[in-house]
């Protein structure tokens, strides 16, 4: 496949059939399961998990100042845990203290990120304004924007493959391809315009202190991103009436190099992988949660982890999350840098291989784990 470097390939070039649309199934008959979305492995069907009680918090203004006491807090995080949320506490005065009773029961967080919340709060209203849409509407704007609208099940690679029980928006997030979005619905293309800016000032300031407790000069993971590519994907997952059946998204790691998701404030449904089983990520609102990719994986040759994880339904209401995905370029090598390969460990865990060959390997793939890691692993290993 040919690519300009800056052109993120599409979510999956060999879709094998007609996938209907979750949230119209339900609107029809919300007592229906289809067949194929029911996980037919006891052992992989959702259960309820413990709340992650022990998940570090970060403070991102204490990061940027370089805070030596919350860059190892950071490096716990990514070494341990692997997520993180940072919480808006802008224009507001509290106590670091009081802040951790308020957290210290959910996932790996990072307060005092910057992203005001009214531009949260916008970016959650109007997707869910746009998913209360009359599906005909929704399509029309599809037809308008090719691969943009309803491409949640792009993961499917056979006619007999399980599918997850969600639908999604996906975009590419630079200019010209906002600008696509003229045509759709009052305050869709500024509302993702506005969070998709404060979200990626975000990013850079984690690179930064992600690069410090690498061992590297602050700018070095900016410099690698220099010509950065970000996506965002707006999941929906409505309700079902047999949650424990189903799956809103299959386990999985994410091939970026970071992923920055935010979340319906009052709904749980994204479970991390941690020790031998699944916990969950309650929510904490206008928060921001954060998690290691495989790209920062394979350059820490292993020591920070693209944790695998997954979301859940539920009965009761319906549940939107957003994820913007920060990817380096997509004719970068990757392997393990150099100083990540020291006496504690030796081997390289990765050997090199194009990063966009990577992606279009997970592409060609049904979600399943970290299986599609197999392919930049060392094979002795």
């Amino acid at each position: 496949m040919e690519n300009n470097g800056n052109d993120i390939p599409s979510e999956n070039p060999e879709i094998v059939a007609f996938v209907e649309n979750v949230q119209e199934m339900v609107r029809k008959d919300p007592s229906c399961i289809p067949e194929r979305y029911i996980i037919k492995n006891h052992d992989d069907r959702p259960k309820i998990a413990p709340v992650a009680l022990d998940v570090p918090v970060v403070d991102l203004s204490l990061l940027s100042e370089g805070n030596e006491e919350e860059l190892k807090r950071l490096d716990l995080a990514c070494t341990d845990w692997g997520f993180f949320q940072v919480l808006v506490i802008k224009n507001v005065i509290v106590s670091y203290e009081h802040l951790l009773e308020q957290v210290i029961q959910h996932d790996f967080q990072v307060i005092n990120h910057g992203v005001a919340q009214e531009v949260l709060q916008r970016m959650k209203n109007t997707i869910s304004s746009f998913f209360e849409l009359p599906f005909e509407e929704k399509y029309k704007y599809a037809v308008m924007s090719p691969n943009v609208y309803g491409q949640a099940q792009s993961f499917v690679v056979t006619e007999e493959q399980k599918l997850d029980w969600a639908d999604a928006l996906l975009l590419k997030t630079d200019a010209s391809y906002l600008e696509k979005l003229e045509y759709w619905p009052p305050g869709l293309k500024d509302a993702i315009e506005t969070y998709s800016g404060e979200v990626n000032a975000v990013a850079k300031r984690l690179l930064c202190a992600i690069s410090l407790t690498m061992g590297m000069d602050k700018e070095s993971l900016q410099d690698m991103h220099k010509d950065a590519l970000e996506s965002l994907r707006v999941n929906y997952y409505p309700t079902c009436c047999m949650p424990h059946l189903v799956l809103g998204a299959s386990p999985h790691s994410d091939v970026s190099s970071i992923t920055i998701l935010t979340q319906d404030d009052d709904i749980t449904g994204l479970q991390i992988r941690h020790g031998e089983g699944w916990v969950s990520v309650k929510p904490i609102p206008n928060a921001l949660v954060v998690n290691i990719g495989d790209v920062i994986e394979i350059w820490s040759n292993g020591k920070y982890k693209s944790i695998e994880h997954r979301a859940v339904t539920n009965k009761y209401k319906p549940r939107i999350s957003v994820a913007s995905f920060i990817m380096p370029s997509l004719d970068v090598e990757l392997e393990p840098l150099d100083h990540m390969v020291d006496p504690l460990n030796p081997l390289k865990m990765y050997k090199k291989i194009k990063y966009e060959d990577y992606v279009m390997a997970f592409l060609k793939k049904k979600l399943e784990g970290k299986a599609h890691t197999k392919i930049a692993k060392v094979e002795s290993l």
